[in-house]
């Protein structure tokens, strides 16, 4: 993955770390958190069939590209479904982008019918995308950003989730993509 965006690796550590974090509070055994773990490292994997200059556009992206993007969550399910022991990550591959209003891709459900993994790690995605540097855009500060999750509460995101991951990013347990930078 990281062979198409050097960034991929990092990103899903990042992910990974927080998303765990919120599970953890939600009182999640080790089991469940072993396959967040995977689910955490593979939820981009469809990015590998995306073009890198789409990847590392700095401008607006066009209906194509856009869709393009949009297509890797299916994309990542297609290349670990015949994986057995890669199974427990498809809900995360497949479900990081959907939305609590159901706005979302790829599938366009909503609130319960996403499953909470995928409902837990869309947060922590959205907050690594908005506190990381991209082509397109400079990163938002952890504030910015902590208030941007919050306003997407019951939109976007599973206010439970939204009330978890804040209550960790207060007691100072998150990581961002500010202390890659600082790194």
């Amino acid at each position: 993955m990281e062979v198409c965006d050097p960034e991929l690796g990092a990103h899903a550590a990042r992910v990974g770390a927080n998303a765990e974090l919120v599970a953890a509070r939600l009182g999640w055994g080790e089991h469940r958190l072993e396959a967040l773990r995977l689910g955490a490292a593979l939820h981009d994997v469809g990015k590998v069939n995306v073009r890198a200059e789409v990847l590392a556009k700095p401008g607006r992206l066009d209906d194509r590209e856009l869709a393009e993007i949009r297509a890797h969550p299916v994309e990542g399910m297609w290349l670990i479904a015949g994986v057995p022991s890669l199974q427990p990550a498809l809900p995360y591959v497949l479900f990081h982008h959907e939305r609590w209003d159901g706005l979302g891709y790829p599938t366009r459900r909503s609130r319960g019918a996403i499953p909470l993994e995928g409902r837990i790690l869309a947060v922590a995605d959205a907050f690594d995308a908005m506190t990381s540097g991209r082509p397109y855009r400079r990163a938002l500060g952890l504030d910015e950003a902590a208030t941007e999750i919050e306003r997407c509460s019951g939109s976007q995101f599973d206010p439970e989730v939204v009330e978890v991951f804040l209550a960790a990013l207060e007691d100072g347990e998150i990581v961002s993509g500010h202390e890659a930078i600082a790194a």
